[in-house]
């Protein structure tokens, strides 16, 4: 499975509702299971990001999948990124030319 790092930040619905983050936590973990990704970890951060989730997920196509259904419930806006280990690492800077 790949790894993503997601960044998020509440919008004015979710940050009015914020007292019902742990039911709403639980629930993304469902809904990411229902579309094949599995919330590794989550951290609630201070600055310009309200949370930081770490994601697995078998392709690119079942992140977004995970992530406009997560947004689709109008609480958050999130910025997903790739995120490589460093096995990766080594095996993608070994294939430079």
């Amino acid at each position: 499975m790949a790894t993503y790092v997601s960044l998020v930040r509440f919008t004015d619905q979710g940050i009015r509702g914020v007292k019902d983050a742990p039911e709403r936590i639980a629930a993304v973990e469902k809904l990411l299971g229902q579309v094949g990704a599995r919330m590794s970890e989550i951290y609630l951060t201070m600055g310009r990001y309200d949370y930081v989730v770490i994601m697995e997920a078998p392709d690119d196509e079942t992140v977004t999948k995970a992530a406009l259904a997560v947004s689709s419930l109008g609480n958050v806006r999130t910025e997903t990124l790739r995120a490589y280990t460093r096995p990766e690492i080594g095996k993608i800077i070994s294939g430079l030319p």
